[in-house]
């Protein structure tokens, strides 16, 4: 799950050396936050916020075929 979102977001970002993410988890659920240049905040989430979404979606699919209860993504300024 984190392999994909480290591609995707890197993919998507102007500067993919910059992008880091951190997981954490607990009890059933996965946290990830993501931190980026600012410049690539817009780009990762979309105009109106339907890229971010769509990511958010595709997380929780996968979160459901590895019996996870609850993905959540996070994205740091």
């Amino acid at each position: 799950m984190e392999e994909f979102l480290r591609y995707v977001i890197c993919e998507l970002a102007e500067y993919p050396e910059e992008v880091v993410i951190a997981k954490s988890e607990s009890s059933g659920t996965v946290t990830f936050r993501v931190g980026m240049r600012k410049s690539d905040l817009g780009r990762i989430i979309g105009r109106g916020g339907h890229t971010i979404h769509a990511l958010r979606n595709l997380l929780q699919a996968s979160a459901a075929k590895h019996k996870i209860k609850k993905v959540f993504l996070e994205i740091i300024e």
